[in-house]
């Protein structure tokens, strides 16, 4: 007996240890993303929602942050005390073009965002201020931000707001590979107040002296001072510095190679992975004093945009990134233990149009961060992330968890009937500030999920997944406020987004429907009149029948034909094509026309929808 326990408990420490010891990263899934499509053919995480916090206005700067400044990017995000926080760094026009600033927007909820304040200003260098670049002396007049790690938490709940002050000779240079003042921190206090600016870290060649802010140590606050100390010592937290540190720096512990933007989680045997661009990864048995040698992850195909990976509430792990060599979609895959992942999906699949040319102003969403360790935990228990769209706008996105691609059973979603807070549960909601998606009360009190719009670049959509069918009947209601602006597409669609049906409520009227080149038109409709729609499709035999308030049209042509069906979506505004992977980022065509100007609004409600 003890010779047979004796077996089991080497059998159990051999398993532990063989668990211990990989290293692995890796994808095995199937699903590989089609850049040649913004959603890149990859099905979405049932439930998301996307929320636009800033969109950038140069024409009227008090309609952004204040400034109408047009280059936004590498938002940061943080859960303290009851509150989301977002920062981003911003210049005027270009990547790495003087001046730059770090500003901060503030949520109650992730939905309703404050209007961004400054947080780290513009900082002028001291005069006379030189870099030799390319054997060519070029004055510095004004640093600009790059950051790599926005928020600390500390353990006596201080929550400490950092940035880098870098500076960038010409446009073509960088503001990190040791061309930087240090970095600076202040303190978010929890009335709402900012504490001084200080700096935390100086890079080499600068003090107090020929710095504008003083030392954290000078400050009078010795819990403050405790916290700044306490992130010092933390090496998977300084980890996240190595770009903008001097080479020689004692604070960063693996330095050189491949090694930028780290995402840093613990696995479940309590070493720390930590994740860069490129697919590269390292792993650190002793919190960050060392690490591996880096290693390119197998069949995660990123390029050079960041990638988040993190613990998500329901004891898995989930990596976020750009599945592509370019900067779309915006997709995560998941997986048990925080090494092996599988089942890619979208997290955000719409690419808004850039309004803004500027230099390096890759498209897409990204560069995307999560809620770091230590850094709050939402009471929704969902994975919250923030991006950057365009380099332009800033963006979160509520991720539910657990994550899922499929719904089971049949939908019955009559949202006057639905218990509130809970009726977009299941829906998928793309919600910039000029075309925002909410649940609202109409005039007689009964709710309705309305899609308003009026961005002239952009516009409101929705999605609701249910389960994949060859023959499906559907229900749905729509009002429409007006019949003479505006527009609303319905579409059923497969798993890769392919369009099976689209329906059309056009700007002359008439709504109208898609079986080839041409639309067809099926009736003219009215200003706030309820349009009941029944739609009974057969997926094999590409056609359907469709019943609009009674009348009926029957064995009309599928658009496309699709294996089966699985989710239906409302967008306010026609397909978006460009960027193609052939889109040049900078092609000369300069700015949108009327870009910080609001069109007319239309709005339109869906009251309930009904999947068989």
């Amino acid at each position: 007996m003890k010779t047979k326990l004796f077996f089991i408990a080497a059998l159990c420490a051999l398993s532990f240890s063989a668990l211990a010891q990989n290293s692995e990263l890796r994808y095995i899934g199937k699903q590989q993303s089609n850049p040649d499509y913004h959603h890149g053919q990859l099905s979405p995480v049932v439930g998301v929602h996307n929320i636009q916090v800033m969109r950038a206005n140069r024409q009227f700067p008090e309609l952004a942050d204040g400034y109408g400044w047009t280059y936004n990017h590498a938002s940061m995000i943080a859960y303290w005390n009851g509150k989301f926080y977002v920062s981003y760094l911003s210049n005027p026009v270009n990547e790495h073009g003087q001046p730059g600033q770090t500003l901060l927007a503030t949520s109650p909820d992730g939905y309703t965002w404050s209007r961004a304040q400054v947080i780290f200003p513009q900082y002028e260098v001291p005069a006379g201020t030189t870099y030799n670049v390319d054997k060519k002396t070029e004055y510095i007049t004004n640093a600009i931000m790059h950051q790599r790690m926005g928020f600390y938490v500390s353990k006596s709940n201080r929550l400490l707001m950092l940035g880098f002050y870098g500076v960038c000779p010409t446009g073509k240079d960088k503001p990190f590979d040791e061309n930087g003042i240090g970095r600076v921190v202040r303190e978010q206090k929890a009335d709402g107040t900012l504490g001084d600016i200080f700096f935390i870290h100086y890079n080499q060649g600068w003090n107090e002296k020929n710095t504008r802010y003083p030392l954290y140590t000078k400050s009078k606050d010795k819990v403050f001072v405790a916290a700044c100390k306490e992130l010092l010592a933390d090496k998977l937290m300084t980890q996240q510095w190595v770009e903008e540190a001097n080479a020689n720096d004692p604070i960063i512990s693996l330095k050189g190679g491949d090694n930028k933007a780290w995402s840093i989680y613990h696995l479940p045997d309590g070493r720390a992975l930590g994740v860069c661009k490129h697919s590269r990864y390292g792993i650190t048995s002793d919190e960050g004093k060392t690490w591996s040698e880096l290693k390119l992850a197998t069949n995660v195909v990123t390029w050079n945009a960041k990638v988040w990976g993190q613990k998500t509430s329901d004891n898995r792990y989930a990596m976020v990134y750009n599945p592509s060599l370019y900067r779309w979609p915006l997709a995560v895959m998941t997986g048990n233990d925080g090494l092996t992942f599988d089942n890619l999906l979208t997290v955000h699949n719409e690419i808004s149009t850039r309004r803004y040319e500027g230099a390096y102003k890759s498209y897409g969403p990204q560069y995307i961060r999560g809620i770091a360790e230590g850094n709050g935990k939402p009471a929704d228990g969902k994975m919250w992330l923030t991006y950057s769209m365009n380099k332009e706008d800033i963006w979160v996105a509520s991720v539910p968890v657990p994550v899922t691609g499929k719904v089971t059973g049949a939908v019955n979603d009559v949202f006057a009937q639905m218990k509130d807070g809970e009726e977009l549960k299941f829906w998928n909601i793309y919600s910039p500030l000029w075309s925002p998606v909410k649940v609202e009360k109409g005039s007689t009190g009964e709710k309705a999920l309305v899609l308003r719009d009026k961005d002239r670049y952009d516009y409101a959509k929705v999605e609701r997944v249910f389960a994949a069918n060859k023959k499906v009947k559907l229900n749905f209601t729509v009002t429409p406020a007006q019949n003479a602006d505006g527009l609303l597409h319905v579409e059923l669609q497969d798993a890769k987004g392919a369009t099976c049906i689209r329906l059309v409520f056009d700007a002359d009227g008439t709504l109208k429907h898609k079986p080839r080149a041409r639309f067809s038109n099926l009736q003219k409709y009215e200003p706030n009149t309820d349009y009941n729609i029944s739609i009974d499709l057969d997926t094999d035999a590409r056609r359907y029948d469709i019943t609009i308030n009674g009348k009926e049209w029957k064995g009309q042509w599928c658009m496309m034909p699709v294996e089966s069906v699985e989710r239906i979506m409302f967008r306010t505004g026609d397909r978006r094509y460009l960027p193609t992977i052939d889109t040049q980022e900078e092609d000369g065509s300069g700015d949108m026309p009327l870009a910080g100007v609001a069109e007319k609004e239309a709005a339109f409600a869906v009251k309930s929808l009904k999947v068989e």
